[in-house]
C-alpha cells in the first residue's frame, strides 16, 4: 500500500535503535523509525484518504509503525461506537506497551457508562495489551470527577504474571492513591494486590509529587517481603 511506502521513505535509523531499546520483544526489523509528533501528522492527513480505510482492514501489519498508525487513526473517529467497534478489531494485535498506550481516542468519553462496560470486557481479557488498554482507560478516565471506589475492584481482580498488565495495574494504583486516597489505600493495607504489584504501586506512589510526605512515610511502612 501507498502509506507503507510513504512511512519507508521517511525512515529514521537512529530514532528506530532508541525505540528498539524501548521496545523489547519487538522485531527490530519491524521498527520503521518515526516519532510520534510526525505520526500524528501522518493520521490527520491519511484519515481524509479513502484508502485508510483498506489499510485499518488489513491485520495484522509489517511494521510496528503501522500499528501505531492504525492506533493513532482510530483516535480520528469521532463517533462511540464506531471507535468501539475498531478498537475491538484492532487490540488483538497490539503487542507492545507503546502502541497501547499511545492509542487513546477521545471518542470514547462520549459515553461514559457504555465505556465502563467495554473496560470491564477489556480488563478481563487474557490478552496483554487488551487487559492493558481496558486499564488504562479506567485510570484515565475514571479517577476524577467520574470515580466510584467499587471502579478499584475492576484492577483489584486481575491477577497476571504478564509484567506489561501488573504494571499498569501498580501505575493505577498509584494514580488512585494520588487522587483518590481513601479509597485506594484500604487495598494497600488489607495486601489485596499481588506482592509484586503491591511493592510496585508503593514505589510508583512514593515518586509522585502528588503523595504528600505524611502519606510516603506511611506507604513505606506498608511495604511487603
Amino acid at each position: 500500500m501507498e502509506i507503507q511506502k510513504r512511512l519507508l521513505e521517511i525512515a529514521d535509523s537512529d530514532y528506530a535503535q532508541f525505540q528498539t531499546k524501548l521496545t523489547p520483544g519487538v522485531d527490530p526489523d519491524r521498527i520503521i523509525g518515526i516519532r510520534i509528533p510526525v505520526m500524528r501528522i501522518i493520521a490527520k492527513e491519511y484519515f481524509k484518504d479513502p484508502e485508510h480505510e483498506e489499510f485499518m482492514r488489513e491485520l495484522p501489519h509489517k511494521y510496528y509503525d503501522e500499528n501505531l498508525l492504525h492506533g493513532l487513526l482510530i483516535e480520528q473517529i469521532k463517533d462511540f461506537d464506531a471507535c468501539v467497534a475498531e478498537l475491538d478489531r484492532f487490540l488483538p494485535f497490539m503487542d507492545n506497551w507503546a502502541v497501547c498506550d499511545t492509542c487513546s481516542p477521545k471518542a470514547l468519553k462520549k459515553n461514559k457508562p457504555a465505556l465502563l462496560d467495554k473496560i470491564r470486557e477489556w480488563a478481563a481479557s487474557e490478552h496483554t495489551y487488551t487487559c492493558r488498554f481496558g486499564l488504562k482507560m479506567l485510570m484515565s478516565y475514571y479517577l476524577d470527577s467520574d470515580f466510584r471506589p467499587e471502579y478499584l475492584e475492576i484492577p483489584a481482580a486481575v491477577k497476571s504474571e504478564e509484567y506489561y498488565v501488573n504494571m499498569m495495574i501498580a501505575w493505577l494504583f498509584a494514580t488512585a492513591l494520588a487522587k483518590q486516597w481513601d479509597a485506594a489505600i484500604p487495598y494497600i493495607e488489607k495486601d489485596r494486590l499481588d506482592v509484586w504489584v503491591h511493592n510496585k504501586t508503593i514505589q510508583k506512589a512514593i515518586e509522585s509529587y502528588r503523595i504528600t510526605n505524611e502519606q510516603k512515610v506511611y506507604l513505606r511502612s506498608l511495604r511487603r517481603r
